[in-house]
């Protein structure tokens, strides 16, 4: 039913003023819409709903993740922009950052202003 439809994400921040920059510059991510309850994005195709939250609280998970060719290019070009990647304890990472799975696929965790877990996946050999 649903399988044919375009999904829309969803990502909650307690500041869109800071957290704009963040998704628009820094990501790259187009501004298709303001109003007084957040900002939607496009990400390729994609609708990104920045909605703005009462007592946010971050989610000690990936909330987004953008699924790309080359991970270690991505995860380069956002480092040139400022964005920290997370280390795990117990999680063995390369030196930039990126996890691998079994069937190859890999996985780089990084932060927005409001604290959501956001993630960069390269799929391995299961993936699409």
């Amino acid at each position: 039913m649903l399988g044919n439809q375009n999904i829309m994400a969803f990502v909650a921040v307690s500041d869109a003023v800071r957290a704009r920059p963040f998704y628009e510059d820094t990501l790259g991510l187009a501004v298709k819409s303001v109003d007084p309850y957040g900002i939607m994005f496009d990400s390729n195709g994609i609708y990104l709903r920045m909605s703005i939250v009462r007592d946010f609280k971050p989610a000690p998970y990936s909330v987004l993740s953008w699924v790309v060719g080359d991970i270690q290019a991505m995860i380069r070009g956002l480092e040139e922009k400022g964005v920290k990647f997370e280390r795990f304890p117990g999680l063995p990472q390369d030196e930039s950052g990126a996890w691998s799975a079994p069937d190859g696929t890999k996985v780089a965790w990084f932060k927005d202003p409001d604290g959501n877990m956001l993630s960069l996946t390269q799929m391995g050999s299961q993936g699409a």
